[in-house]
């Protein structure tokens, strides 16, 4: 399958929200080229990923001429470390008001990786649960938004499964098809 982004086929009813990204590889090349793009036009990124994710995504910033430390301190780059991060998404405005996100700008780049919560063995309702709780706060913010899982030993089935997940997961209000 390589580095590929799944799309729902034929016209959806209304825009989807939020790119799915499934990826063989464990470096995060199109991740980090959205990345990039967010931060050469002066957008706020935040990422959810776990530790291995956001180590891997600061080594490929470097590789890619920016400097990562920097970008943090500064609070154009967010790391958000997952799974410990999901409480704090419970109440936005406490996030927003004494946390690194910023509402002054005027677009942010949202960025998830799932492989930790599939790779863990987490239950699909509690996945399901926890990407509709950040999707619904990334849409609060009006942001740009990519989501993406390394997995690849996941049986054909099982990514359709997550793809009809994560569909229903960044649709507004958890809408059904």
């Amino acid at each position: 399958m390589g580095q590929n982004m799944i799309s729902p086929s034929g016209p959806a009813p209304a825009p989807f929200p939020c790119r799915l990204v499934v990826r063989k590889e464990t470096a995060p090349a199109e991740v980090a080229q959205f990345i990039i793009a967010g931060l050469e036009v002066g957008q706020q990124v935040v990422v959810v990923a776990g530790p291995a994710c956001l180590k891997d995504l600061a080594r490929s910033l470097t590789e890619n001429g920016l400097r990562p430390e920097a970008l943090l301190r500064n609070g154009r780059l967010v790391f958000l470390t997952a799974p410990d991060c999901l409480s704090q998404l419970e109440d936005p405005q406490k996030i927003l008001q004494r946390g690194p996100l910023r509402r002054t700008l005027s677009v942010v780049r949202w960025v998830t990786d799932w492989s930790w919560a599939y790779a863990n063995g987490t239950d699909t309702a509690t996945i399901l649960e926890y990407q509709r709780r950040i999707h619904e706060f990334s849409r609060s913010l009006t942001a740009l938004s990519l989501c993406t899982v390394h997995c690849a030993k996941m049986e054909r089935g099982s990514l359709l499964a997550m793809l009809a997940d994560h569909r229903r997961a960044a649709r507004p209000n958890g809408r059904p098809d």
